[in-house]
């Protein structure tokens, strides 16, 4: 069998307004905007092997086990005056397996995060959600 696509969808429930975000694609910033007061959705198309394993250009990995996808903000998404240079690191090795079939089958999987650290800048370093993933 080939790797089946699936689409995750990272949302930033309270993002900086004014700030550029993007996600990371190999080493680069793809497709970068900047936020508003709304939720802001980055919607990341990788490729899932028949044993499970996440692959393609967005999917980042440490380790044997651990798989991510970065989230840049700031200078690291492009923008040269923001006085950020961050990357949020959302873990996606831990999806439960019975939401996997889910998006095997088409269905989008959704994860909701805090786009704010404890300061009120944007999050960063590990972004944890407090609802976990979805499907949508």
């Amino acid at each position: 069998m080939a790797d089946t696509p699936i689409t995750l969808r990272l949302t930033l429930a309270d993002p900086v307004s004014g700030v550029r975000y993007s996600l990371q694609k190999d080493d680069a910033p793809f497709e970068p905007v900047t936020a508003t007061e709304a939720p802001l959705s980055f919607d990341v198309p990788i490729r899932l092997s028949d044993d499970g394993r996440f692959l393609g250009a967005f999917v980042r990995r440490e380790g044997p086990a651990r798989r991510f996808v970065y989230i840049r903000i700031g200078q690291s998404a492009g923008d040269c005056f923001s006085p950020w240079s961050r990357r949020a690191k959302i873990d996606i090795h831990d999806i439960p397996i019975d939401l996997l079939a889910f998006a095997r089958a088409g269905r989008v999987l959704e994860i909701v995060l805090p786009g704010r650290g404890k300061d009120g800048s944007p999050t960063c370093a590990t972004v944890r959600s407090t609802t976990g993933w979805r499907a949508v």
